[in-house]
């Protein structure tokens, strides 16, 4: 039978470990799952097969089945039969499109789960950071009230164990897995603290911690609300949108600044309601067309009263699906202003299907379209690596232009082009060589054991300040030159030390994140970054525009309506 449950809009198993690397997901598709109906693999196609169709599906079965017993048979290694029939699966779905897969239970699982807004674990942000080229994994945040805090966890504890196995070399996302569990369990943890002198084990009872898609919601400048929604769409979004939007107007917020960047995708429904926040009734968010009728429909806007406003929206290369829908009809109905970098380009829609056994696929049923009728899918028929990585991107020459209602000119496919093209920043190599040693070096600086800096010794993570200015814990030339003669010591780094002289910006920048992350939790320490952020900074100035347009906007909707 179908279950008609909801839809997603995302690009693969989403990973809720943040740190200094991403860690990569089991699957090849970085991204969450977008899905247009969630239903069983018994239920009957759309339509009667012909007799000669069914005839050769029943011959390539049995050939498969040949196959599969010839391999484990005869081949010169031993094969894991499992092994072999999920790569079948997964190489069949491959060749469709690049955001069509397979599943095995532990992994669909993961994919259903994460969708949620809550998991079952310690409430703890974890990280890999290495020396000698061996990472480890480190905490670098607790989260409020989680049973890690309520443990004294902090940051720059280094994970040991975890029920006895030991995590050296392990990636933030084996840790990851291996902490969590079901709820009430307990988990043994051996843990290595700077400054200690022998590791410790303390024991945890895992709770339910709230993964909520926004981090962070606060007045960044006089009237200049901000709200990060980079976590993707689940099950709450609206509602934490609802009261993050209430709170800052009654901070005074007359201009918003909402940060998709990094935003993966999520729930189809919940991107169409934080939409309608801004798009009077009637006007249609986002449409969706498929090889059947039942795959066809369009989400209109059921708010009376919308928001009016300025908005800037923050886009980037991870900007995708049901985020792009989110900025692609704002952008069509001229009622934001978009910043950042051209976004990933996903307008595929997967309908996620339960196999027997607990296994299940995603597969692509339908394509989705913005208001003014633009496909945002890119072209994905070269490589996967040239298509996750972003090396298809069309020119705006080739691209089909459309005009809005209030004359700005858009484009198809290739995702969302912003109005303010901002390159996303990145760290060079020998600035990435950096970024262990600053953390190492942080880490001690916390705890107290970096000689005549002993003031900056963090006891334990408390609540949090509201907004952190640029004048919050300043780090002068003195700390930079404890951090230069910290890295001449220690040779386990591999950095040109002539080279990190040249980077004084970049030394500020992280050890002032660290410091805040352990004082006050790495979301609040995310508005360091914003600070040094260029995109950010053109978010600003893009403001003006975003009101101009928004008094545009209010013009030809009381227009149209009338």
């Amino acid at each position: 039978m179908w279950r008609f449950v909801l839809t997603f809009l995302c690009l693969g198993l989403s990973v809720a470990v943040y740190g200094q690397r991403t860690v990569p997901s089991q699957k090849s598709d970085p991204f969450k799952i977008e899905a247009g109906k969630t239903f069983s693999a018994s239920r009957p196609g759309h339509g009667p097969q012909p007799r000669q169709s069914f005839q050769k599906k029943t011959k390539l079965a049995s050939d498969f089945s040949e196959a599969i017993r010839l391999i484990s048979r005869e081949h010169v290694n031993k094969i894991d039969l499992n092994d072999a029939t999920k790569n079948a699966i997964g190489g069949m779905l491959s060749n469709l499109d690049p955001h069509s897969s397979y599943f095995d239970p532990g992994e669909y699982n993961n994919l259903l789960s994460d969708q949620r807004s809550e998991y079952f674990g310690i409430g703890a942000s974890i990280a890999n950071y290495s020396v000698n080229g061996r990472f480890d994994t480190y905490i670098t945040s607790t989260f409020p009230d989680s049973p890690a805090f309520r443990k004294r966890l902090r940051f720059g504890d280094k994970i040991l164990e975890v029920n006895g196995e030991s995590m050296k070399g392990r990636s933030s996302y084996y840790v990851r897995n291996r902490v969590r569990g079901k709820m009430g369990t307990s988990v043994r943890l051996k843990i290595e603290r700077a400054g200690a002198k022998t590791p410790f084990i303390v024991s945890i009872r895992r709770g339910r911690v709230p993964q909520p898609s926004i981090s962070d919601a606060y007045i960044i400048r006089k009237g200049i609300g901000y709200i990060d929604l980079s976590h993707g769409f689940n099950y709450t979004t609206k509602r934490e949108m609802d009261v993050a939007v209430s709170e800052l107007r009654a901070r005074g917020m007359n201009a918003l600044i909402l940060d998709l960047r990094d935003n993966t995708g999520g729930i189809l429904e919940q991107a169409v309601r934080v939409t309608e926040m801004f798009v009077p009734k009637g006007r249609t968010i986002v449409s969706q067309k498929g090889r059947f009728s039942v795959d066809s429909r369009r989400w209109i806007s059921k708010r009376r009263f919308p928001l009016q406003i300025p908005v800037v929206v923050l886009v980037n290369e991870e900007t995708a699906s049901a985020s792009e829908i989110v900025a692609g009809a704002l952008q069509d109905y001229d009622r934001a202003y978009v910043v950042g970098a051209q976004t990933f380009g996903k307008g595929l829609v997967q309908s996620v299907i339960d196999l027997p056994h607990g296994a299940g696929l995603t597969l692509t049923t339908a394509k989705y379209y913005t208001p003014l009728g633009r496909l945002i899918q890119r072209d994905y028929s070269g490589s996967s690596y040239d298509y996750f990585n972003h090396r298809q991107d069309t020119e705006v020459g080739s691209k089909v232009a459309r005009r809005t209602a209030g004359g700005r000119i858009v484009y198809d496919a290739d995702g969302i082009t912003p109005d303010k093209e901002i390159e996303t920043p990145k760290l060079t190599e020998e600035q990435q060589k950096l970024l262990d040693p600053l953390f190492h070096f942080s880490r001690m600086l916390v705890s107290g054991k970096v000689a005549g800096f002993e003031n900056f010794r963090v006891f334990g993570q408390v609540d949090s300040p509201l907004v952190i200015t640029e004048s919050d814990i300043r780090i002068n030339s003195t700390l930079e030159k404890a951090f230069l003669e910290f890295l001449s010591r220690r040779k386990e780094f591999d950095v040109d030390k002539r080279f990190a002289r040249t980077q004084s910006d970049l030394i500020e920048e992280r050890i002032r994140y660290h410091i805040i992350s352990a004082r006050y939790g790495n979301i609040t320490a995310r508005q360091v970054l914003l600070q040094y952020d260029p995109q950010f900074k053109a978010a600003l100035k893009g403001l003006p525009m975003a009101s101009q347009l928004a008094t545009t906007s209010r013009v030809w909707s009381n227009a149209s309506s009338k």
